[in-house]
């Protein structure tokens, strides 16, 4: 039985929590009752979540010839949440020697575990698709949190508040994939793109989120694309961002 991070319905009518609290501390019951103290929340999550996660679920379940590269991967990958990242730029960042395809298998590990995934770009043609630069994901809003180093807070600057705003509805749809039945991407082409694209069989949708950061918007030209495609605009009139974290927006087209 797969048990995901609690939804922020869940975290509001357990916790109280608000929309802000939820994009800052996420879905982690235990570490709710610390939220007011930052620093032990912190502390919490990194002692008591990531590396519990990494040293007893990954590391003693499977051999691992680089359990550094794998740290530095989670942490590099949780503060770059929501970005594209080559796998180049990736090794570039990281001191830890390794290739693309120890990256590759260690994000499937912590993507396995519910801590980092590394989106596809979305393409017709798979090949492509798999060979494309991933989208990196985490799997709770809070893990991008936890992982920062610099001052202040991720919402009060407007740049990374909106990568921490699409991580949430990132971390949202992960979760709804595994008991919906979809796969999850992202698109690109030049200077245009869509946050997130799903599809269930013949069924598509292209995810736009308003979330305060500055980008080109390439829905409409996906759309015009792929005319098949459901286009959904998370924080816009129609769609807000709470209903949405909600769970109280369909995804694809009610048939």
């Amino acid at each position: 039985m797969r048990s995901t991070h609690w939804a922020f319905a869940e975290m509001q009518a357990a916790f109280g929590y608000t929309l802000d609290e939820y994009l800052q501390f996420g879905g982690y019951p235990g570490a709710a009752a610390l939220r007011h103290d930052k620093p032990r929340w912190t502390a919490y999550m990194r002692d008591s979540i990531i590396e519990a996660t990494i040293s007893r679920d990954i590391l003693q379940m499977e051999e691992i010839r680089k359990p550094a590269l794998m740290r530095a991967l989670f942490e590099l990958g949780a503060q770059y949440s929501g970005q594209e990242l080559s796998y180049r730029k990736i090794l570039g960042q990281l001191d830890e020697r390794g290739n693309t395809d120890t990256l590759k298998h260690y994000l499937t590990l912590l993507d396995g575990a519910g801590m980092l995934s590394g989106l596809q770009k979305y393409d017709d043609k798979q090949l492509r698709s798999r060979a494309s630069s991933p989208r990196l994901l985490v799997h709770d809003p809070s893990l991008m949190t936890a992982s920062w180093h610099g001052t202040g807070s991720l919402l009060e600057q407007p740049d990374l508040r909106g990568h921490l705003v699409e991580s949430a509805v990132g971390a949202t749809l992960l979760a709804r994939s595994k008991t919906e039945g979809f796969d999850l991407y992202w698109w690109r082409d030049g200077s245009l793109e869509v946050d997130f694209v799903i599809k269930r069989g013949d069924d598509l949708s292209a995810i736009e989120v308003k979330s305060g950061r500055i980008k080109k918007s390439g829905i409409g030209a996906f759309c015009q694309r792929h005319s098949e495609a459901l286009p959904i605009i998370v924080g816009g009139r129609n769609t807000p961002l709470d209903a949405f974290l909600h769970g109280d927006v369909p995804l694809f087209t009610l048939s």
